[in-house]
């Protein structure tokens, strides 16, 4: 099926865990500030948000993705997306987004003058904030339909249709360490968030395997009328 394309300005947030994101604190010699480095962002990583089979979508990022973002704006490094606790700044020269082969990467100057900057270096080192996070906000993307394979409780093996997300070129506001995810970490929540980029990206409301479940499950009504009758053919079965 051809890509569409589509484009908007709602803020959506996406995390990724601190383990997948090579991100480490860099402690730095006398009175120099440790700094805070890894990637919020990896280019060309298909990722599932929520149910891609049911009601969901696979989302990956093409890179070059923030190119445009990285010059033109001036995003901020935060705790949890809270803007009252700004940990750097492009504009400051505390905070260095680059976008590379891998990703966007993240450099940070920690200024643990701040309070809540050295709490933040200790939360990281003690690992009680575990995640990584940024904001965008939409300025192109691409959906179209995919075939995955995919496999039953009983090991067989299957095609079934979703959809792809790919997001071309997005504004990137900020970037977090994060201790929750980003969206609610329930079934409800997922649903919801789901639910609202389909609607600011003007896509149906359900997956392309749940928009043909009607036809899937006539298909599998008819096999079995066929294999019943079958059956009572060549056993001489009363037809039910």
């Amino acid at each position: 099926m051809p890509k569409r394309e589509s484009s908007g300005s709602d803020l959506e947030l996406r995390t990724r865990p601190l383990a997948e994101t090579d991100t480490h604190l860099i402690r730095a010699e006398g009175d120099a500030a440790p700094r805070f480095s890894g990637y919020a962002a990896v280019y060309n990583s298909r990722t599932a948000i929520g149910d891609p089979l049911r009601w969901g979508f696979y989302e990956q990022i093409a890179p070059g993705a923030f190119d445009r973002s990285i010059e033109a704006g001036d995003p901020r490094f935060l705790v949890d997306h809270d803007s009252r606790m700004v940990v750097a700044r492009a504009s400051a020269g505390d905070l260095r987004l680059t976008s590379d082969g891998t990703g966007l990467a993240v450099d940070a100057d920690l200024d643990t003058e701040v309070s809540y900057v050295r709490d933040l270096v200790r939360n990281l080192e003690k690992r009680r904030i575990t995640g990584m996070s940024f904001g965008f906000r939409v300025d192109k993307d691409e959906w179209e339909e995919i075939e995955v394979e995919v496999t039953d409780d009983q090991g067989r093996t299957s095609s079934a249709t979703v959809e792809l997300r790919t997001l071309v070129q997005i504004q990137v506001p900020e970037v977090s360490a994060v201790t929750f995810p980003a969206y609610e970490d329930t079934t409800a929540g997922l649903r919801e968030m789901v639910s609202d980029v389909r609607a600011a990206r003007g896509r149906p409301a359900e997956a392309p395997t749940a928009r043909g479940g009607d036809r899937a499950a006539a298909r599998a009504a008819e096999h079995r009328r066929r294999r019943e009758a079958e059956l009572a053919a060549r056993f001489r079965l009363p037809r039910q």
